[in-house]
């Protein structure tokens, strides 16, 4: 869907397309590193869990930086193509979500995935939403602004991953310190 995105919002000139496309690519991006990490410790998966966060919260910016430039171009997206691409993302997404939603409540890991789920299926609604606008304003605006929410959303989503992360860090960190010392003072008594 990433590249069915890319191409679609290049040529429609749609940023909210874009943004679509680009949390796209991040969720496929989030989904193989989720799996990958499925099988590692505690802390690995906290830590990758953070990189992810990091990873949202840069793509919120990348599209937040592409809705101010289209703000200053004079352009009209094509909200036929915004709309169709619209429905066939939601349609994936949907799809996805209700494979994950027994894992909305999971580690940081997990739980970031389900945020990505979510978020998608959100931003395609708002994809859709701004092709009808765009088709009835004949302005950009709606395009922009649902751009400017969609990058505002990856960033709230990946500061939400950014700090169950940090927390499941501590808190591992801090269960490994109480291990040592257990072992090394059971190893004192026995000696």
């Amino acid at each position: 869907m990433f590249l069915v995105e890319i191409v679609a919002s290049h040529r429609a000139q749609s940023a909210s397309l874009l943004a679509d496309a680009v949390d796209f690519l991040g969720d496929a991006g989030n989904y193989a590193v989720s799996l990958f990490a499925l099988s590692m410790g505690a802390l690995w998966r906290a830590r990758t869990a953070l990189l992810k966060g990091l990873t949202m919260g840069a793509f919120g910016l990348l599209v937040l930086g592409r809705a101010a430039w289209g703000a200053l171009s004079d352009f009209t997206p094509h909200p036929a193509t915004m709309g169709f691409v619209g429905l066939l993302a939601l349609a994936v997404n949907v799809l996805v979500t209700v494979l994950l939603y027994k894992y909305r409540e999971g580690d940081a890991n997990m739980r970031s995935v389900w945020l990505c789920s979510r978020n998608d299926a959100i931003g395609n609604l708002a994809v859709i939403a701004a092709a009808v606008s765009v088709s009835l304003t004949q302005s950009a605006w709606p395009d922009l602004l649902v751009a400017l929410l969609m990058g505002a959303l990856a960033i709230a989503a990946g500061k939400v991953v950014i700090v169950q992360a940090r927390q499941e860090i501590v808190e591992v960190r801090a269960h490994d310190i109480r291990d040592r010392e257990t072992r090394r003072d059971a190893r004192r008594v026995h000696t």
